[in-house]
């Protein structure tokens, strides 16, 4: 498995815009094939922050997705309410635990 880290700087005012664009591209990713895990993290001191957070079983299925009709369709919001965007950091997980 592979997880994959990614952090965003939203526009002042877009967050909604961000998030709403966002929600529907994880409901999307939850039914493609290599899905595991996914967490959209905002620190509390950083309210303007989007971390992305995914697991897929291999970096093939994320690259998958990447192709979707709904991952382009939600392009265009993001792109738009986004400031700047992180790059990619990718880890290999070594142990996952979940109660």
């Amino acid at each position: 498995m592979m997880t994959v880290i990614t952090e965003t700087i939203v526009k002042d005012g877009r967050e909604e815009d961000w998030d709403r664009a966002y929600r529907e591209r994880a409901t999307d990713a939850q039914q493609q094939d290599g899905w595991v895990d996914l967490h959209l993290l905002v620190p509390v001191d950083a309210p303007r922050t989007r971390v992305v957070v995914g697991t897929w079983r291999d970096r093939e299925s994320w690259e998958r997705w990447h192709g979707t009709d709904t991952f382009e369709r939600t392009r265009q919001a993001l792109n738009d309410a986004t400031e700047r965007h992180g790059d990619d950091r990718w880890f290999n997980v070594v142990e996952q635990e979940t109660s």
